[in-house]
């Protein structure tokens, strides 16, 4: 399994992969993508079988960059980290295509949660 990692900070793109371990996702092959804008070159360029994104970032929003895909054909699926988790965003995300929206502060059991069955 291949997870693409969109957040533009090191930091928790970090904690993202590390909390994606403790999850018992250890074995996938993981990438990062430091903003919206490298989230859509690299998703379109490569096969992935889940898209992590943060929602405000540079170039593209992780918003603007699920539309992107959506709009290019790309039906990876995809899923929201991000600190806010306001119903309205909730709703904007599923709208979008997204599959779920994980609010920081998150852990190992809200990865687990939503990707088991996604990720089998």
């Amino acid at each position: 399994m291949k997870i693409l990692i969109a957040d533009d900070s090191r930091v928790m793109r970090q904690i993202v992969t590390r909390t994606l371990r403790q999850a018992g996702y250890d074995g996938h092959d993981l990438v990062e993508a430091e903003d919206g804008a490298q989230l859509v070159e690299k998703a379109n360029s490569d096969k992935f079988d889940l898209v992590l994104s943060d929602w405000n970032m540079p170039n593209l929003t992780g918003i603007e960059a699920l539309r992107a895909l959506r709009a290019g054909g790309n039906n990876t699926p995809f899923g929201f980290v991000t600190s806010e988790g306001t119903p309205e965003m909730r709703d904007t995300a599923a709208a979008g295509g997204a599959l779920f929206l994980i609010a920081k502060p998150f852990t190992a059991e809200m990865f687990k949660e939503q990707l088991d069955s996604i990720l089998g």
